[in-house]
C-alpha cells in the first residue's frame, strides 16, 4: 500500500482529502501545519507529499525546501495543493522543485489522476535508476574479476630493495602488478642527478604508460622496500585491454592521473620553498602508503630518496627535516619518519 502524506491546515479539506484517499487504497499520514509535516515525513518516509502553500508555522515553500535538503526525501514526488493561482506562484514553487499543483477547488478524479500520475513516473525513475546502478555494479565487477583472474595466471616473483624492475630505454614486454612493498620510478639527467617521478605500492601496477604508449620505457623502476610482484605478459594484457573496455578506460584513467601528478610535482619543484617541496614530499608519503597502529605515517626511507622525491640536495633536506623535528611536525626513530602532526606539514603547502 503507498504511504502519502497529506499537509493541509484547514481541517475540513484536510479530512475529506484523507478520506478520498484512504478509499482508494493510499495509506495516509495528515498533518495540520509544515513543521508537524517535515517531522511526519522524517518518521514514516512517504511515497508522495500533497502540501498546502499558505500554512502557518511553516508554509509549503519551506517544507519542499527542507525535504530537498535531506538525501532520503529530496526524490519524493512532491505536488502542491493551493487556492492561489497566480503565475508567479506556480513558477516560484517549480524552480524549487514541486512536480505538480492542484488548484482548489479540485475533484476527486482530478486528485487521483495527478496522484497516479506522479507515482507512475517516480517508478519509472526509480527503475531507470535502478538499472543504471546494475550495469556500473556489473561493470566494476567485471573489471575486477577479469584483472584478478590476469593476475592470477602470471607468474609472481621476489625482489630485494634497490633491485631495477626495468630500465630507461628498455621496450616494455611485461606488466608489473605490486602483491607487496614498495616501488618508485624516477629519472636521471644528464649530470646524474635523480627525480623521483612515480610512488607505487599495494595494489598498483608498474609500467602499463610505455605499453599504452606503445614507445620504449621513459624512465627506471626501482623497488625501494622488499616487494612481490605478478609478472603479467604484455600480450595478454593488451588482448583484455581490446576486449575489455572497461579496463581500458580505467588504466586510461590511471595515465590521465599520473600525467596531472607529473605536472603539479614540476610546478612544485620550480615555484615552493625548500620546507614547502620537503612537506609536499611527505604529505605524498603519507597518502600513498599506511599509517602504523598508532595511527601516524611513518616509513623508513633514506634521506637520498626523500631527497629525488622532492628534488632537492640530500643535506637540505636533512636540515630540514631537523628543523620540522624541532617544529614537533615529524620525529624520527632509527632513522624513520614518524609524522605527528599532519594538519601543520599539510598547512605548509598552502
Amino acid at each position: 500500500m503507498k504511504r502519502i502524506l497529506l499537509i493541509e491546515d484547514n481541517d475540513e479539506i484536510r479530512e475529506n482529502t484523507a478520506e478520498i484517499l484512504e478509499l482508494a487504497n493510499y495509506k495516509v499520514d495528515a498533518a495540520g501545519n509544515g513543521k508537524e509535516g517535515v517531522k511526519m515525513a522524517l518518521k514514516n518516509i512517504p511515497h508522495l507529499i500533497i502540501c498546502d502553500i499558505m500554512m502557518p508555522v511553516l508554509d509549503g515553500y519551506g517544507v519542499l525546501h527542507l525535504l530537498r535538503k535531506n538525501e532520503g526525501l529530496k526524490n519524493i514526488p512532491f505536488i502542491f495543493l493551493t487556492a492561489k493561482s497566480e503565475r508567479g506562484d506556480f513558477r516560484k514553487g517549480m524552480e524549487m522543485g514541486a512536480d505538480d499543483y492542484i488548484t482548489k477547488p479540485f475533484s476527486d478524479i482530478e486528485l487521483l489522476t495527478a496522484i497516479e500520475s506522479r507515482l507512475k513516473k517516480s517508478a519509472l525513475l526509480q527503475k531507470d535508476f535502478e538499472g543504471i546502478n546494475n550495469v556500473r555494479q556489473t561493470e566494476e565487477t567485471g573489471t575486477l574479476q577479469a584483472l584478478e583472474e590476469l593476475i592470477s595466471n602470471s607468474a609472481v616473483n621476489f625482489y630485494k630493495k634497490k633491485r631495477l624492475i626495468y630500465d630507461k630505454g628498455n621496450h616494455p614486454v611485461k606488466l608489473f602488478y605490486i602483491q607487496k612493498g614498495k616501488v618508485k620510478t624516477f629519472k636521471t639527467s644528464d649530470d646524474g642527478k635523480e627525480l623521483t617521478v612515480g610512488l607505487f605500492g599495494e595494489g598498483d601496477y608498474v609500467g602499463y604508460t610505455a605499453i599504452l604508449e606503445g614507445t620504449v620505457y621513459k624512465e627506471t623502476s626501482e623497488v625501494i622496500e622488499d616487494a612481490t610482484l605478478a609478472i603479467i605478459d604484455r600480450r595478454d594484457f593488451e588482448k583484455l585491454l581490446r576486449a575489455n573496455k572497461e579496463v581500458a578506460r580505467q588504466f586510461i584513467q590511471m595515465l590521465a592521473q599520473s600525467v596531472t601528478d607529473r605536472e603539479e610535482q614540476l610546478v612544485g619543484i620550480a615555484y615552493n620553498s625548500l620546507r614547502k617541496q620537503v612537506a609536499e614530499a611527505l604529505v605524498l608519503l603519507q597518502k600513498k602508503y599506511t599509517k602504523d597502529e598508532a595511527g601516524h605515517f611513518s616509513m623508513n626511507i633514506s634521506r637520498e630518496d626523500l631527497a629525488h622525491i622532492a628534488g632537492k640536495a640530500t643535506e637540505s633536506i636533512i636540515r630540514t627535516l631537523s628543523d620540522f623535528k624541532s617544529e614537533k611536525l615529524i620525529d624520527i626513530k632509527d632513522g624513520a619518519i614518524i609524522i605527528l602532526d599532519e594538519k601543520k606539514l599539510a598547512a605548509l603547502l598552502n
